[in-house]
């Protein structure tokens, strides 16, 4: 009896038995990996160059990072010539795609106060940059002199900040035709600069912070509009007395 069973379980499968066989069991783990199309590879190449360059900065050479893509230099050059020219897709990805063209249209909707849209856009908008892989990558641009640095702080200043300036203003009181000078920006930059700081702070320096992020900007707003309101009130011309 025992015999006999050992002989059933270890019999070979039928062909019917085999053709039963999920085919990814039948392939085996040797079997080769289902081919990409061009885009999706792309895709791949470009994450993972993220995630690389993200670790070890942009002094990283094409050599080592086809490595940990486990790919060829070849192979990387037939989608992206040059590093310059994977650095510039970088940027496109890491920071001009993650715009969300609703914020143009919530910053500039007048029919509701500013502080509400500035704190909905500043919440929306740290939900996107305050984190690790974002950080690192616009660090480690600023320490190599990469370009996307600079072209990213003039999207900044002319997508988030001129734009508040004016909406405050208007909402202040002030004639279209009176524009926002230097001294004005920088003011702006504060409130833009220690809202970013606080992801510094938490992400980069991974040291604790003392408010949630909610409770950060909505206090990040109330001392810019008291002190551009005080820079305000002290730039109006003094009414002549009779």
């Amino acid at each position: 009896m025992t015999r006999t069973v050992q002989n059933r379980a270890t019999a070979p499968r039928s062909a019917g038995d085999r053709a039963r066989r999920p085919a990814s069991a039948a392939a085996g783990p040797d079997a080769p990996k289902r081919r990409l199309s061009a885009a999706d590879r792309r895709r791949e190449i470009l994450a993972k160059s993220i995630e690389y360059f993200a670790t070890v900065g942009f002094d990283g050479g094409t050599r080592e990072l086809a490595r940990h893509l486990g790919t060829t230099q070849p192979l990387l050059y037939r989608y992206f010539p040059n590093k310059d020219a994977l650095i510039q897709e970088i940027y496109k990805v890491v920071y001009l795609d993650q715009w969300n063209p609703r914020w143009d249209s919530l910053l500039t909707d007048r029919k509701v106060p500013l502080r509400q849209r500035l704190q909905t856009f500043y919440e929306e908008y740290t939900d996107v940059i305050l984190n690790p892989q974002w950080m690192r990558i616009y660090f480690f641009a600023g320490l190599k002199g990469v370009s996307i640095n600079e072209r990213y702080l003039a999207l900044v200043e002319e997508r988030i900040l001129w734009r508040l300036l004016r909406e405050f203003r208007a909402e202040y009181g002030l004639p279209a035709a009176l524009e926002p000078g230097p001294g004005d920006l920088e003011l702006a930059w504060q409130l833009q600069g220690g809202i970013f700081y606080y992801g510094v702070r938490r992400y980069v320096y991974q040291t604790p912070v003392q408010l949630s992020k909610s409770e950060m900007i909505s206090t990040a707003l109330d001392s810019f509009f008291a002190g551009y309101k005080s820079a305000l009130d002290r730039s109006r011309p003094t009414p002549r007395s009779s």
